[in-house]
């Protein structure tokens, strides 16, 4: 048996790697969820999976300035020579999980709640730190901690014209923060880790009051428990106790019945819902392609790639208000397929 040539940063660099497909695994579900929702009753709803999407990005933005501040390149589409990574295909897995359940696209429903409880579970009390086939997203970044204490402080060589900060990234869900030694790394993987699970212990709100100075907000998982469960959590609600509040009114019926997982395939060549489909996907592709220039030394791209995520955005509720017209009841939408684009 060959004895591996990895040196433990280069292991930290695919660690990282996994963290960025990992984090925008994520996202187009999430949106399909909210974009479902369109203009309607569910205004509270729509406004926390909103927040939840929005922080996604803050966590893919900062896992990319992690990697860069340790010398890699974030990549969110394919290598010309490699061909990887590839974008994620709906139905997935959570990249290099113990693929437990699969990651769908799906208008707002219970169904796709209980996946997204899944997604943003907490870690049990005393998981071990997992880099692949974990069971949590939680115990992934603790084996990234693990090896950011193995090298020490000297890995943070990386350009820092590299860094996304508050200058190219704006929104909700917190400060994208440049990276370029250990206590600012730390910072980032807690704002990842507990805007998703949970301050660790026995709490159910982020960190956001200490690291950004906002109010508590709930983590993800309790956002979409307690949106699954119809009951808002309080003050002084603990994950034990789970959801005592107010019951949260949620109208499905006004939710778009987005057919799940749509691709264009499913769309006989030359028919309307075929070409919008594949106009979406070529949106969503740019977008791409946008990030991944902007978190390879051009962070001014971030500006463009979001004004092409509203473009995208209105091209899928574009489509999430078309019927099949099968008899089904149900209605396109968008299917998030990589389109490589085309030289000119």
């Amino acid at each position: 048996m060959t004895a591996s040539t990895t040196t433990p940063l280069e292991t930290l660099r695919e660690h990282l790697q996994t963290a960025i497909e990992i984090e925008w695994s994520t996202i187009p579900p999430y949106l399909c969820a909210l974009w479902s929702l369109a203009d309607g009753p569910n205004e509270y709803v729509a406004g926390n999976v909103e927040e939840v999407a929005m922080e996604e990005m803050l966590h893919l933005t900062l896992a990319c300035n992690l990697l860069n501040a340790i010398g890699g390149g974030p990549r969110l589409v394919p290598d010309p020579v490699t061909q990887l990574p590839q974008p994620p295909s709906y139905p997935t897995y959570l990249p290099h999980s113990d693929d437990a359940f699969l990651v769908n696209l799906l208008p707002f429903s219970s169904e796709a709640l209980e996946t997204f409880c899944l997604i943003e579970r907490p870690a049990a009390p005393g998981a071990p730190p997992e880099p692949g086939r974990y069971r949590t997203i939680a115990q992934f970044y603790a084996a990234v901690r693990e090896l950011l204490d193995e090298l020490g402080p000297d890995i943070f060589t990386g350009p820092p014209e590299r860094q996304v900060d508050q200058r190219y990234y704006y929104g909700s869900g917190g400060e994208a923060t440049a990276i370029h030694d250990r206590p600012s790394a730390d910072g980032a993987l807690e704002v990842i880790v507990d805007q998703g699970e949970g301050i660790p212990g026995e709490s159910i709100w982020d960190a956001d009051e200490n690291v950004f100075g906002e109010g508590g907000e709930l983590a993800h998982y309790f956002v979409f428990d307690e949106l699954y469960r119809g009951r808002r959590y309080t003050k002084d609600d603990t994950p034990s106790s789970g959801p005592t509040g107010d019951p949260i009114l949620l109208d499905y019926g006004s939710v778009l019945p987005m057919r799940p997982n749509p691709k264009a395939e499913d769309y006989a060549e030359g028919t309307e819902l075929r070409e919008l489909t594949e106009t979406c996907n070529a949106t969503y592709s740019r977008m791409l392609v946008e990030l991944d220039a902007a978190f390879n030394g051009e962070p001014s791209r971030l500006v463009v790639a979001v004004q092409t995520m509203l473009q995208l955005r209105g091209e899928s509720l574009a489509l999430m208000r078309i019927p099949l017209g099968d008899g089904s009841g149900l209605n396109a939408g968008p299917a998030f397929q990589w389109r490589a684009p085309t030289a000119t």
